[in-house]
This record gives structure tokens, C-alpha cells and sequence, in this order.
């Protein structure tokens, strides 16, 4: 059966790849984009199947958290799967950063990545209860929540809260029916980090490479289905053993 998907961050990377493999199953989706509108609309193109829609805001504000989520449910009639993958990721390193930069950056990323995620993930389940839907929430977090981000530490410092969040809203969630989960990706081939992929960075596998979008996004998918119930509260590490904890 045909579900309802909003995927936050579905642009290009990692997003455009789980917007793809659930439009692939015969999902609905709603690809939501912040400022990328142009790789946004070559995703939409790309997305087998009909009743896809773009969803615009950025979700580090309040009120356009709940406009996202809105539009989504008004374009695809309910949200019956959340994907957070929407994140920044600004190079910061602590020795060499001026204070008024660190502010900036570390508030930027705490709005987006754990408060966007937060108010995503309220919206969309309060729609999901009000309607008896036994919905899916699936967050994207990190490899470096646990191993650390010494140049990206407010990456790591949400990812890692991001993680801690869908834990409590497992336990929120269950008595309505609402299964909550997270991936932990390493290293992944996509534009944005494309020039941090070096020999050492691939050596860090005992595969010798990182990953590719659509691993990442086939653990979304399972996380997301009904046989995944039992994996609620679970946060499922795709680093191709990179990092083992």
C-alpha cells in the first residue's frame, strides 16, 4: 500500500537517495528543500511514480517547521513516514575560530539540526495521533555523535542529541502506534562532503571506501516499515564498520 513520506534535506545526497528508494516501493513523497530549489525539482523529476510534491521552508524556524509539515499533509492527503535528514554541517574547529564565528555557526546548527528535527518530528506526530495513523519517524543521525567531530563539534554535539531525542520519542510514541528510530551514518559520497573523502578517510573502513547514498537510505527504508516495530528506539550504526562502539 502506497504511503505518505516527507523527507526534510531531500535536495541532492543522502535525502534525494531515500526520496528515491521510497517513490521506488510506490510511496508518495514530499521533497523539501530550503534553499536548493533547482537540485529540489531534478530530485522531484527523478522520483518514479506520481503524486510527489515539492515542500519549501526552512526548518530551523518555528513557523515554517509547522507550514513544512502542513504542506506536506495538504499535498499528500496525510505524513504517514518522517525522514530528518535536513542538517548542517559547518567547519568550526575551536583553535582557530573567532568567538563571534563560533556563536553563530553553533547557534545555526543547534536551530536546524536538533530544534528543526524537534519541531518536525512535534508537528508531524501530533498529526499522526490526531488521525490514529501508526506512523514512522526516522532521524538521520551520525557516526559522529560517538566518535566525535573535532572541526564540525556542533555537528556532532546535535547529532548526537538528535539521537538522544528519538530515543524519548520512542517511548512517547508507542502507546500510539508511532515507531521512532535512527541512522548513524559514517562518511558518505555526496556532493557536500565530497572534498573531506581522501585515502585516509577511506581507510578508515576495513572496505577501503564510504559509503553510497542509497545504503543509507535502504536502512531508512527499513527502519520505516511495518516489520521494524521492534527496532523503535534503536539507533543503527552504517559506518562499514568504521567506527565500532
Amino acid at each position: 500500500m502506497s504511503r505518505a513520506v516527507l523527507v526534510t534535506g531531500a535536495s541532492r545526497g543522502i535525502g534525494r537517495a531515500i526520496a528515491t528508494m521510497f517513490a521506488e516501493q510506490g510511496d508518495r513523497v514530499a521533497v523539501h528543500y530550503a534553499s536548493r530549489r533547482a537540485d529540489a525539482g531534478e530530485t522531484l523529476r527523478g522520483l518514479p511514480g506520481s503524486g510527489h510534491l515539492l515542500v519549501h521552508g526552512d526548518v530551523g524556524s518555528p513557523s515554517a517547521a509547522e507550514a513544512i509539515v502542513a504542506a506536506a499533509v495538504d499535498g499528500l492527503g496525510a505524513v504517514e513516514v518522517l525522514v530528518n535528514n535536513a542538517a548542517l554541517n559547518l567547519p568550526h574547529p575551536l583553535p582557530s575560530t573567532a568567538y563571534d564565528e563560533w556563536q553563530r555557526i553553533w547557534e545555526q546548527t543547534v536551530s536546524v539540526n536538533l530544534l528543526g528535527t524537534a519541531n518536525v518530528s512535534y508537528c508531524v506526530a501530533r498529526h499522526m495521533i490526531e488521525r490514529g495513523i501508526a506512523g514512522r519517524i526516522v532521524n538521520i543521525g551520525s557516526r559522529g555523535a560517538s566518535r566525535g567531530e573535532p572541526d564540525h563539534p556542533a555537528y556532532g554535539a546535535t547529532k548526537a542529541a538528535v539521537q538522544a531525542l528519538g530515543q524519548s520519542l520512542a517511548v512517547s510514541l508507542a502507546p500510539h502506534g508511532i515507531a521512532v528510530a535512527s541512522v548513524a551514518p559514517g562518511f558518505v559520497a555526496t556532493e557536500r562532503v565530497a572534498h573531506r573523502v581522501t585515502a585516509e578517510v577511506e581507510a578508515q573502513s576495513p572496505f577501503g571506501r564510504v559509503a553510497e547514498p542509497v545504503e543509507i537510505a535502504a536502512a531508512v527504508r527499513y527502519l520505516a516499515s511495518p516489520e521494524a516495530t521492534w527496532t523503535s528506539g534503536a539507533v543503527l550504526d552504517v559506518n562499514g564498520a568504521s567506527y565500532l562502539h
